[in-house]
Formats: structure tokens, sequence, C-alpha cells
């Protein structure tokens, strides 16, 4: 309804031109992301990518033996590692049409980087492995663009590999992922005897020649295979039917299916997201790349087919659907935030209206006003400077103070669009600088870090003092730490984080102390005498002190000294220096001096009369314990709860849900640090949830 409010509102102003002109663009436009689990070739498929698009003009891999690493990979620690970190954003033209890339990262730690970059695509490429299949990391990619409801192709890789089988994947992925998925190629040959594809919509024999497989030969399928290609093309036939009329229209009354009609029937099915079109290759060997390129082309969605939905803060949040056309109102969307050499980068994508150098912009969510000082496309860590872009586009911008997941507009409108899903963090380390005189850089790298990951946080220990940093595990805490030695010049020692215990009394113990100093002058004089005692379980505080003295064997004005004194001593029990709880101080008589008595007196008579009747009261150590629950695929049931076992917990529920075992159970948290890791090794990485709330 917007879209054809905009598209009137051109035409009335005779912008006839124009607005053909900007839908022309529009529809020349992909917004696409790359995921797949950890090492199925993402970063090497983005390299081919902008390689054969003409972006870059040479290849480098991600652990080649030049040292130069891969383009898009453009931190130290990534070229280091051979993994990526980040998600980085780029863009290329390919027959005539712009793609924006955001390449994502693999491991479940940097999870967020896939959730934000999903976030702001209209399509995706689903990277699985032509051994590995479909894998933990692939499961959950697939969960989180099935969220943000994204179109995908598919991409099985690494066919030149030992032990290629890439009808065992679609199958996987067909059982594992629930896709309603089917080849839309064939490979000629696999491991080494991996020539090239066959392309089951065109019926064309594709081979990949030149140094880097940048001419694609096209010939008659192989004789060999002419049978096998006609039952996979028939059984995409099929597969698509079930989900386009059209097509199944054509295919029950036997007629003839052209390529065109094929190729139409698969868009349609697509963009809809009822079906994915698989494609095959081998990007490392430089074989299926450019095929891929023409079915993001084919087979995905422009920015103006999909549904972007905003919500009205004028109007009690009401949803709003945006057009999509640069005629509108600007509403763009901070996705990332990145410390740069000139300060704070911010990506943008723009859902609609223009955005200009110059231009001033309203954050809805802080209703400050800011101008726009410098707009920039990325190519990895490269800027190009623009003076506008416009709705579907991915930009940044420098100099705007904002948050992740903020929304700006130019003032005419007040939307907010819908935030992204942010995992809770599941690990946590204590850690401190060594050196004293650097707390400043420290705390200026905490800060920013946790600015620019929603699942990065920091956070003070009232009672050890420590700072703790909660993550999604090892990997992402320790890049952190490692980033912080590199960029900020801070060396920090790393530990587990002190868990708080407890003391408590288990019997009730009298106490008669008297503390008498001499030393020339005024000494030191008093005497209390009582008896401590447990609180029952019922009781409201931790901490209670009674006065029954009668009488004024201790002046009334020395009883707060007193009772400061015993609150101090329980600070710290003698069996492991640990605060003492659920305790009840009645003091019962006691007396003074009339010179030599003072709140002094009364305070360390107090506390050296705990300590002597603390032993007698049976002191034991309280440990907290955590309410865990897990949820887990159900073939990991014995060594989970095996594990759990090992780790002195005790199993109070077990339930199942479909595929899945849900466990709850309490164990001592001392005994579960580094937990989320262990429970990824032993479900192989497909566990579900894991979440631990602290009990008594």
């Amino acid at each position: 309804r917007r879209a054809m409010s905009s598209a009137s509102a051109l035409r009335a102003r005779g912008d006839d031109k124009e607005l053909a002109r900007w839908r022309e663009s529009m529809d020349r436009m992909r917004n696409i992301g790359i995921s797949a689990h950890i090492d199925s070739g993402k970063t090497t498929l983005t390299e081919r990518v902008l390689y054969y698009t003409g972006r870059i003009h040479e290849i480098h891999e991600v652990r080649g033996r030049d040292g130069v690493g891969a383009k898009m990979d453009s931190m130290d620690l990534e070229r280091e590692k051979g993994i990526t970190i980040q998600s980085a954003a780029t863009y290329c033209t390919w027959n005539g049409y712009q793609i924006n890339i955001i390449d994502t990262p693999g491991h479940v730690d940097f999870t967020v980087e896939v959730e934000r970059a999903l976030r702001v695509l209209d399509g995706a490429i689903l990277v699985l492995c032509s051994v590995g299949g479909v894998q933990s990391q692939s499961i959950t990619v697939d969960r989180q663009m099935k969220r943000y409801e994204i179109p995908r192709v598919a991409f099985i890789n690494k066919l030149d590999r030992m032990g290629a089988d890439p009808w065992k994947v679609l199958n996987q992925a067909r059982a594992k992922l629930r896709h309603q998925s089917a080849a839309v190629q064939v490979p000629i040959g696999l491991e080494e005897e991996f020539e090239g594809l066959v392309d089951l919509v065109e019926l064309k024999a594709l081979k990949f020649e030149g140094g880097s497989g940048q001419e694609v030969v096209t010939s008659d399928v192989p004789s060999n295979m002419q049978d096998f290609v006609m039952d996979k093309r028939r059984e995409l036939i099929e597969v698509v039917s079930e989900v386009d009329d059209q097509l199944a229209e054509a295919f029950l009354n036997d007629e003839p299916i052209t390529a065109n009609e094929l190729k139409a029937a698969i868009r349609r099915a697509t963009v809809a997201r009822k079906f994915i079109p698989v494609y095959m290759g081998s990007a490392f060997k430089n074989k299926g790349v450019q095929p891929l390129l023409n079915g993001v082309l084919d087979y995905l969605p422009c920015p103006l087919e999909v549904e972007n939905i905003a919500l009205d803060q004028n109007k009690s949040e009401e949803k709003v659907s945006l057009s999509g056309t640069p005629a509108g109102p600007l509403v763009a969307l901070a996705f990332k935030l990145e410390e740069g050499r000139f300060g704070q980068l911010t990506y943008l994508r723009i859902y609609e209206g223009v955005i200009r150098k110059g231009d001033f912009i309203q954050n809805v969510n802080t209703g400050k006003k800011i101008k726009v000082p410098r707009l920039v496309r990325m190519h990895s860590n490269e800027m190009e400077d623009i003076q506008e872009a416009h709705a579907g586009q991915i930009v940044a911008v420098f100099g705007v103070d904002c948050s992740s997941g903020d929304t700006f507009t130019d003032g005419s409108v007040k939307y907010t669009m819908t935030s992204m899903h942010v995992a809770e963090p599941v690990m946590s380390l204590a850690v401190n600088p060594i050196s004293k005189d650097s707390g400043g850089q420290f705390s200026k790298a905490l800060n920013r870090f946790q600015r620019e990951d929603p699942t990065f946080r920091v956070g003070l220990d009232p009672e050890s003092g420590q700072t703790i940093i909660s993550g999604m595990g090892e990997l992402h805490l320790d890049i952190y730490v490692e980033r912080i030695r590199r960029e900020y010049k801070v060396d920090a020692k790393v530990g587990k984080p002190r868990v708080n215990f407890r003391e408590s009394i288990t019997q009730r113990a009298e106490f008669d102390y008297l503390h008498k100093k001499q030393s020339g002058g005024q000494g030191q004089y008093g005497r209390v005498c009582g008896y401590i005692e447990p609180l029952p379980s019922d009781a409201e505080g931790k901490f209670e002190f009674d006065n029954m003295i009668i009488g004024q064997a201790i002046p009334s004005n020395f009883i707060p000294a007193i009772e400061k004194g015993f609150k101090e001593a329980c600070n710290s029990g003698s069996l492991i220096g640990h605060p003492v709880e659920n305790i009840r101080i009645t003091l019962t008589d006691g007396a003074s001096h009339q010179v030599d008595s003072s709140e002094l007196a009364f305070k360390l008579a107090a506390i050296y009369a705990f300590r002597q009747c603390y032993t007698a009261a049976k002191p034991v150590i309280l440990e907290p314990v955590m309410k865990v629950e897990l949820k887990f695929p159900t073939e990991f049931q014995g060594t989970v709860t095996g594990d759990i076992n090992k780790r002195k917990g005790i199993i109070v529920g077990n339930d199942q849900e479909g595929d899945d075992t849900v466990v709850v159970c309490h164990v001592p948290l001392n005994n579960m640090f580094g937990y989320s890791t262990a429970l990824r090794s032993m479900t192989q990485g497909k566990r579900r949830v894991y979440n631990g709330v602290y009990g008594a």
C-alpha cells in the first residue's frame, strides 16, 4: 500500500522517468549473507565471488602460504587463526546486478554476528560441506534464517574432497532441516575426478577453465549421464510442483516444461520460502561459483519483494509495512557498530527513503538529531565515500553516536524496526589488568566491546570485587582478552570467577567475653554476655540482633556499637573466610566501666565474643546451587546424565519433547565452570538450550 502511494506521489509530480529508474535499480539489487558451519568454505566462496565479479584481482586463501589471507578476514587474529570472527560487508556487480554480501562467522561463539547480519538481509546462501553434511552449526544457522523468514539457496561445497557425497547431504537437509529442496545441478565426477556440473534447468554441461576457473565453457550433457540427468530433472520438477500450482498443472498434464517456465516456478517457490534450490561445486578448486551467482540473481528476492515491518511509536507500536522505495520517508536500522580509525563506524540497512551526506537524521530510540558527516560503502575493511544511498542498500556512517539496534528516520515519522534476537551469555571469566596503571585503557576496551557486541557482558562482583566478563563460549572470551592485549596494549589476568560461598551455624552457643585493655591514660573496657543461634528457615532476614538486657548493665548508647561489631564479625567466618548467614545474636548481660568504656571497646568485645563462641556453634559451609535446565537430542541422554552425576548434580525432572530430552537438575555452582563447552562437546554441538538459574 505504501509502495503504491510513494509511486503515485512520484507520478503526480511527473517523475515517471525517476520512478522507472529506481524500480529498475531496486530490481537489480540483491542483499545476501553467506552462512554455514565452521570450515564449510564461506570465506573461500566469498573470495571467489569477489574475484569473478572483478572486485579483487587475485585470489588469496584463508590459510594461504603467501601470508596475505582472504579479503574478508581483515583482522590480524582472523588471519592467524584461519577463522572468521566478525561479519564483514562488501558489494560487487554481476551481469549488471549489484550484490551486497555479508560474510559471517561459523563458530557458535560468534552467533550474534550471524544473527544481526540475517536481520537485515533479503536472502542467503547456506553452505554445506559435501563430506561433513548437515552439522550442528548448520542447524543453528538454518534456525536463524527461519526466524527472520529469509529465502535461501543451498550450496554443497568441497565436491573435490575425499568422501564427497552431495546426495547424502541433500537427504540430510531434507531430514534434519525439514527442507523442501532439490538439486538444480548434477556434478560431473566426484572427489579427484570432479570436472564440472550439469545444469538441470537449461540441460547444459558446465566446465570451468583458465588459471582460476574464470572461463565457463558450456557444452551438451555427456552421453553417459543422460538418463541420470533426466531422472534428477524430473525429481526437481516434482518437488517444485508440490509447492507451485502453475508448474503442478503443467506437470500433471504431461506438458513439456521449458527452462524459462521451470526457472520462473523455482523463483516463485524460493521467494515464498517454500523451496530451496541446491547448487554444487568446489570454491577452493574454482568450480561452480559463477552458476551460484546466477542462481542468486535468478531465485533470491530483490528488496521490493521482501516485506519489512516497522512499529509506529505514535500509534502504540502499530505494525506498518514499509514500501522499500526511495520516495518514502527515511527509515534505517543500525545493525552493527565497529570502532574504526576515525571513530565509531555504524552499519546501516536502509529500508525506505534516501540518506545523503550532510543530512540531519533522527535517532528514534533516543530522540537525538544527528548530522551525517561521512557516508561510506564497505568493502571488508576498505571504505568508498559516497554522497547518497537509497532504500535497499547497506552503508556505513561515521561519527554517529548510537547503539546496536537503533532506528534512524528523517524526523517525519517515528518508526522503529523490530529488534533482533540476542542469546544470553553462557560462560563467565574473572579478568583484571596485570598493571594497575592500565586500568583506564582496560575500562575503555571493555566499554567499547560491550557496545559492539550485545552478547558480551561486563559486571562487577560486589562481594569479591572481581570484574566478570560473560560471553558465548571460551573462544569468544579468549578472542576479546587477546584483542585487549593487541589493540589497547593491556595484559590481563584471566581466571575462574570466585564462587561466593556462605557459612552458617547449626546449634546454639553461649558467649561471655570481657575486653579489657590498660595502657596508660584512658583504657578500654567492655563485657558482653549472650548466645548465638541459627535462624528458623522461614525467617525474613539473614541476620538478627536482639537486645534482651534488663536495666542498665550496658548503657543504651553502646548497644549500636555492639550490633555493629557483631555484623562486622559476620562478614568473615573462621572456616573459609566467607560471610556468615542465618544467625541470630541475643545480648543478655554485660558490664561497663564509667571511664574506660567506649563504643570502640564494646565493638571489639562483640567481635572477639563472636570468634570465641563460633566454633562451639558447629559452623557449616553453604555452597550456591544452580537449577539447570538442559534440552538436547535423546541420543546423548546417557552421556549428559552421567556427566551431571560426576558434577555432584541431582536430577529432579526428566521429560521428552519430540526428538529432545529435557532434564532439570540441581548442580553446585562451583562444579559448573566451563559446563557450556563440555555440553557442546558431549552433544557434538547439538545442544538446544542450557539455562542456569541460581538457587539457594
